[in-house]
């Protein structure tokens, strides 16, 4: 069970990961960026890290996507 739940979480950050970079829309490159946070909270809880994954999930998926949304409010799309 555990090993297939590892298996799982590290397909899935991969897949993330892999996404991020061939996404080309900013804000969903944010979204899946946040996506990979939590699931890197979940793999630091699961491996026994609690505070490292409530740090993770406050600055990986909190206060990092809320820079980035702001980051992107500011810019303007060129292309319709």
């Amino acid at each position: 069970m555990s090993k297939a739940f590892d298996i799982t979480l590290m397909v899935l950050l991969i897949t993330c990961a892999i996404a991020v970079i061939r996404t080309k829309d900013l804000l969903g490159a944010v979204v899946i960026f946040s996506t990979y946070s939590l699931l890197m909270c979940l793999i630091w809880q699961h491996r026994g890290a609690p505070d490292v994954a409530m740090t993770e999930a406050a600055v990986g998926a909190g206060i990092t996507t809320v820079l980035f949304l702001l980051a992107i409010s500011k810019t303007v799309r060129r292309e319709k």
